[in-house]
């Protein structure tokens, strides 16, 4: 089969009016990311043996998971021969805010996922200086593999619930955990199954039978030379899945297992020999861990939805369907306006999710820099933050790689196209690291805070301090700006009912508890609401600094992906607008229009749009959405690799299905 480019891909790009490499550099944070996170995918996929021959659907589950740990062994050790141990925390983030090579080698994530994202990371976030300064190193040289035990399967997000028990005898100066029920077996942690020989452990610590809480543990679990369990742990894998099933996520119980005191992280809360317990200056530093990860999901969902989308887009490129007018050849698909309604408000979320990462990421670090002074001032409002917007962007990404496995039509459904996978991977996103309606309900709780502080007289500052803004509209203004101005007036309106709600439900006899059951429904629209005013404003002013550098060509594109993400929102949440602002029915047709006029507008750029996006081949690892644009003859090659391909007649047709044509069955 001839190797070249399909030429209807060939004139996408020619006509494409922007410059594709400025675009890419932008993404990347500048162009020295872009020339290192090139660099780094050159180096290591030069290396044979990395990538599979025989796609792993074709494997069972063990035969998968081993050789997802072949290959994760492979690939840790080039990356550690590849990292530069000189960069800040700050570059880390840059250098790999792209860098999503992983998904090249595993289509459902490595088995070593949570030791360098959550394992590691919690050592350093909880850990005294002395013990960082042996376990951060013995788990980053891999001489340990951890990985992070807090959800059981009785509770998840609900931390305080947790049933894992850590009772301090001072005869020994050590902890001993128990699993008091089935409930309390710790269940999801990604390579706990068979994997990690270590992992930290949430568990409730009791000192002479008072509870003191919910402490981070550092707990051995397997043998460091044979991998056997330790004494008192039982251990192992909880099965397939939807999606994650290379990451061999397991269950965990304890029955009086001992380990030394110094094994309890004690950075923020120590229990002395004595067993006297010192607590720490703020019990929500614990939850550092979490917060990081949440934000690490934001920039996550950029890049698994960047992926599905320039699969989406190419194939729609390449692929030609129906007629539009009679006796003429049928088009692109991309060329129907519905596909370009269901693609390219993916590629404008995308810029929206990167631009509100790369805000998130500046400050996390800020309030970092500030709580390693003794500063806690800003830390409620980053975890208000965190919990709104890890539930947006996993909710619409899951909704938009479903949309862009849609677009692709019969061919997306095949696992060849690398949509399933992808699903799969974005949408276990919305019940990890804090279930989505939870997290809504705990910024809830913080905005709630803030209509309280408000109506008291004390200023809010932030991503809140809107809030206070309580001018009604008069006209509607259907610019960018006053979209977002309307967002935000729907949010303190929600907001104000939400918390009259609230009293007139107490003052009606109901405890604070049952008046806050009685009104969640009503406060989780009030976080998404937020969220959604948050998202919008932070991707306006964020680009409003960063677009001034940018060529006109490339402004051009960037505030038509800005103006059709608000005014898709806008028609999106219709009936707030409706209920909460003066927008009429005249004012709803204009945007109606002007929506279809931006699509137009985005349309000749679409491939050049997913082109920046600069993914290899290997990382989209897909036959529909190959940069060549060969689409049919990959999913030939690919169906070709079926083992049921291999030989012409499948055993089955002597075994049963003659008999059974001939009757004798």
């Amino acid at each position: 089969m001839a190797k070249e480019v399909n030429k209807d891909l060939q004139r996408e790009r020619a006509k494409c009016d922007f410059n594709v490499e400025e675009l890419t550099n932008f993404l990347d944070w500048g162009v020295k990311y872009t020339k290192i996170r090139r660099n780094l995918e050159q180096k290591v996929f030069s290396v044979k043996g990395l990538l599979d021959d025989i796609p792993d659907e074709y494997r069972s589950h063990k035969e998968k998971y081993e050789n997802a740990v072949r290959k994760g062994v492979r690939l840790y050790r080039i990356l550690q021969s590849l990292d530069d141990q000189s960069r800040s925390d700050e570059e880390n983030v840059r250098v790999n805010f792209r860098n999503i090579i992983s998904t090249a080698v595993f289509k459902d994530n490595s088995p070593f996922v949570l030791h360098m994202s959550m394992f590691v990371p919690t050592i350093i976030g909880q850990g005294t200086e002395e013990q960082k300064a042996y376990w951060v190193k013995r788990a980053k040289n891999m001489e340990i593999i951890g990985t992070y035990a807090q959800t059981e399967l009785g509770h998840g997000t609900f931390i305080r619930g947790l049933e894992t028990q850590a009772v301090y005898d001072v005869g020994t100066e050590e902890f001993v955990l128990n699993s008091p029920a089935l409930s309390s077996y710790k269940w999801w942690p990604g390579g706990l199954g068979h994997t990690a020989n270590y992992c930290v452990v949430m568990a409730r610590l009791y000192i002479k039978d008072k509870s003191y809480g919910i402490h981070p543990f550092l707990v051995q679990i397997r043998d460091e030379e044979t991998h056997m369990p330790l004494p008192g742990i039982k251990l192992g894998e909880i099965g397939a899945k939807l999606g994650y099933n290379t990451v061999n996520n397991g269950f965990l119980g304890f029955e009086n297992h001992r380990i030394p005191r110094d094994r309890m992280l004690m950075k923020n809360a120590q229990v002395l020999k004595d067993g006297t317990f010192v607590g720490g200056s703020n019990s929500k530093l614990t939850y550092g861990t979490m917060v990081f990860v949440r934000v690490l999901i934001v920039n996550n969902m950029a890049n698994l939805l960047s992926k599905a989308v320039t699969i989406a887009v190419r194939y729609s490129a390449v692929r030609r369907q129906s007629q539009l007018k009679p006796n003429e050849p049928e088009p692109q698909i991309l060329d129907f306006v519905t596909q370009q309604h269901k693609l390219l408000i993916a590629i404008a979320t995308c810029h929206a999710f990167f631009i509100n990462a790369m805000w998130l990421w500046e400050v996390y670090f800020g309030v970092t820099k500030q709580l390693a002074k003794g500063n806690l001032e800003n830390l409620p409002e980053l975890h208000a933050l965190a919990c709104c917007m890890k539930p947006l962007t996993t909710m619409d990404s899951m909704y938009l790689v479903e949309k862009c496995r849609l677009a692709c039509g019969g061919h997306g459904y095949m696992l060849s196209s690398n949509l399933p996978q992808t699903y799969g991977l974005v949408t276990a996103a919305s019940t990890y690291e804090g279930e989505n309606t939870v997290l809504l309900l705990q910024a809830a709780r913080s905005l709630v805070k803030a209509w309280r502080l408000l109506a008291k007289g004390q200023k809010l500052k932030g991503s809140m301090a809107y809030l206070a803004d309580n001018t009604t509209l008069k006209t509607w203004d259907g610019s960018v700006s006053g979209i977002i101005k309307s967002f935000q007036v729907v949010a303190i309106r929600k907001l104000s009912g939400v918390v009259a709600n609230l009293d007139e439900l107490q003052n009606s006899g109901l405890s604070p508890e049952e008046a806050w059951n009685k009104a969640s429904v009503y406060l989780t629209v009030v976080s998404e609401a937020h969220g959604r005013a948050t998202l919008l404003s932070v991707y306006k002013s964020e680009m409003d600094k960063r677009i001034s550098t940018m060529s006109p060509p490339l402004k051009a594109v960037m505030n038509q992906l800005l103006e059709l993400y608000a005014v898709y929102w806008a028609l999106e949440r219709l009936g707030d607008l409706l209920l909460y602002t003066p927008i009429s029915k005249k004012d709803v047709a204009v945007l109606q229009g002007r929506y279809i006029d931006i699509l137009e507008k985005i349309r000749p750029n679409a491939v050049g749009l997913v082109d920046a996006f600069d993914f290899r081949d290997e990382i989209l690892n897909s036959a529909l959405g190959a940069y060549d644009g060969r689409a049919y003859e990959r999913l030939m090659e690919e169906a070709m690799k079926s083992p049921l391909n291999a030989e012409p007649v499948n055993d089955t047709f002597h075994k049963y299905l003659k008999p059974f044509m001939r009757g004798k069955l």
